[in-house]
């Protein structure tokens, strides 16, 4: 009795608020959306009204789709002892990642935490390179060198996966001063720059003192950082209710603030596209508070039971989640068919299920890869470790 009570006060204290309801409106072969509310901290509020179509909407669900599939793929592979180590899901928050990726282009910089492998295939990989990153193949995105909380593209500016808790958010604010730096070739306090750089973090890491050092340096130097709070309402095991003495975190860090419906994907993606034009005219660093919720627990490890109910997770399932939203949308919009969308899932289960096979099959890699991936080669410039031994030049 006492146990279950304990777990109930938990629960509570981590549920999401109940949210006003998003409509739409059919006209012709678009619809109409309204988007169901943002809440705005020191900064000018902007319309909730979005114009979609068939045209829109398909690939949102196909790439929500996608990275549920995949993930759900991951689970049932480390379950069978096919992946090993950390394993951190991201089924439920999917439309963070995808409406963030509709705002942006893949010249804008992105880095993340350990949750990272939808934001892999958000940046333009497989599904088959981040399964065999996951079971550790060399035809892995990081060579099967780096696991789940290690993935990265370059050529996408993605530059992981972090595995400490709040370690990428002074990354994400270097890669911010970068972008405005170079752009200016220098830093100008009220300079503009051609990219943005999204940071994104989990409410677990909300109070860390790091977040606040790097918040303050972006301020200083209104750099274009893009700060994604993924409030998922528990830090591993304690929700935020317990663990932040204000956990509306979009009011908290002396910045511009939006707090976002995260489990809406037309959403996101609208206050994304506002906060890249806001930071990229100089205007400095913006909080977005994705108001979320994960399914799975914070690991492979964690059961998800122990402070929250299966009903708890059940309801979110069933009144908010991204994917089954955005398909009534289409549906009852009349932009597709259920048929049409059936065969979109049924061409995801196949894809997946190739992946899964092409990864377990791949090879590990070889002992030499140990040595590989660590020096740049032929080096021209290099700090040393004292002085008089590094590269390129004198006293370095």
């Amino acid at each position: 009795m006492l146990r279950n009570a304990t777990q109930r006060l938990a629960s509570l204290a981590g549920q999401t608020p109940a949210r006003a309801m998003s409509s739409f409106v059919k006209e012709g072969d678009k619809l109409v959306y309204t988007i169901s509310d943002f809440k705005f901290h020191m900064v000018e509020p902007f319309d909730n009204v979005v114009e979609t179509t068939r045209e829109d909407l398909l690939p949102l669900y196909t790439q929500m789709a996608e990275m549920r599939r995949m993930e759900m793929a991951a689970d049932n592979m480390y379950k069978a002892q096919k992946i090993r180590g950390f394993c951190h899901l991201y089924d439920g928050q999917e439309a963070i990642e995808v409406g963030l990726e509709a705002a942006l282009t893949k010249q804008d910089y992105l880095v993340t935490s350990y949750r990272d492998h939808c934001q892999q295939l958000g940046r333009g990989d497989t599904a088959k390179s981040v399964l065999a990153e996951l079971t550790g193949r060399i035809t892995g995105c990081s060579k099967g060198k780096g696991g789940s909380m290690h993935m990265y593209k370059k050529d996408a500016n993605f530059y992981g996966g972090n595995g400490i808790v709040g370690a990428q958010i002074p990354i994400g604010t270097g890669l911010g001063f970068a972008a405005k730096y170079l752009h200016n070739s220098g830093l100008l306090r009220d300079g503009k720059s051609a990219e943005t750089c999204i940071t994104m973090f989990g409410d677990g890491a909300s109070n860390q003192g790091q977040l606040f050092e790097a918040v303050n340096m972006a301020r200083l130097w209104q750099l274009p950082v893009i700060y994604i709070l993924e409030n998922n309402q528990f830090g591993m095991g304690t929700s935020k209710k317990r663990s932040s003495s204000n956990s509306e975190f979009y009011l908290r860090y002396e910045m511009p603030g939006i707090k976002v419906d995260g489990m809406d994907v037309l959403a996101v993606r609208k206050a994304v596209a506002f906060a890249k034009q806001f930071t990229t005219e100089g205007n400095g660093p913006i909080l977005l508070e994705m108001d979320t919720y994960r399914y799975h627990g914070h690991s492979m490890s964690d059961p998800g039971l122990t402070y929250r109910t299966r009903d708890d997770v059940a309801n979110v399932r069933k009144l908010r989640d991204p994917i089954d939203k955005l398909k009534k949308m289409l549906v009852e919009g009349e932009l597709a068919t259920v048929d049409e969308i059936k065969a979109i899932d049924k061409a995801i289960r196949k894809e997946i299920d190739e992946a899964r096979v092409f990864a377990e099959s791949s090879p590990i890699p070889e002992d030499s890869e140990l040595y590989t991936d660590i020096e740049l080669p032929n080096p021209t410039l290099i700090r040393g470790t004292e002085i008089n031994n590094g590269v390129g030049k004198i006293n370095w």
